[in-house]
């Protein structure tokens, strides 16, 4: 029986030892896609569309610095309105030293505002409308510069130029999404445990 296996295991051998000198071999004519690539580099920096290509990165680069995207879904103020956020959050997970003592279990409540005060009011706006700039002044000036000004469109770095002060900017609107403002300017303020959020009218 072990002697029939091992001679069609060998005859089997044999036939694709045959099959595998049947018909002419070729090189592979296809062109490395690396190759093409290089190739095609080479072609456009030797004409020039390369250096051109460039340039437009950089002037795309730079204008999305000084000109971001403004946040979607935000509008001008026409109707004032006054709400609150709690800024709470639950522990989905203990939290452990390194010895693994359990410091605060999974669904500790915890609010940040009981350990740190918020120190300055943070103001939305939009600094594409001028009226907003001048309410954002006016604003900064009656809190006595203890504002930050957040941008939701519109250039911070002009702004910066012009106010001679930090100006930042919501970058994809992570903080105006998640405190629920529709409408700047927007002025955010500690109320004890809570943020208190005022939509003004510019």
């Amino acid at each position: 029986m072990f002697a029939g296996v091992v001679l069609l295991s060998l005859t089997g051998w044999a036939r694709a030892e045959r099959l595998a000198n049947i018909g002419p071999t070729y090189p592979i004519a296809e062109q490395s896609i690396l190759a093409f690539i290089h190739e095609r580099l080479a072609e456009k920096q030797r004409t020039g569309e390369l250096a051109i290509l460039e340039e437009q990165i950089r002037n795309r680069n730079t204008e999305a610095v000084r000109n971001p995207p403004p946040v979607p879904g935000i509008a001008r103020t026409e109707t004032a309105r006054t709400f609150y956020f709690d800024p709470s959050f639950v522990l989905d997970r203990n939290v452990q030293d390194a010895q693994g003592r359990v410091l605060f279990p999974a669904g500790t409540r915890k609010n940040p505002l009981e350990v740190v005060s918020l120190s300055r009011h943070l103001l939305f706006f939009d600094a594409r409308d001028e009226k907003q700039v001048a309410r954002a002044q006016a604003l900064i000036a009656h809190y006595q510069g203890k504002v930050k000004p957040i941008l939701v469109g519109g250039s911070y770095l002009e702004l910066m130029k012009r106010w001679k002060t930090p100006v930042f900017y919501d970058q994809q609107g992570v903080l105006t999404r998640r405190f629920g403002i529709r409408q700047v300017p927007a002025i955010v303020s500690q109320e004890g445990a809570r943020l208190r959020i005022d939509e003004i009218e510019s």
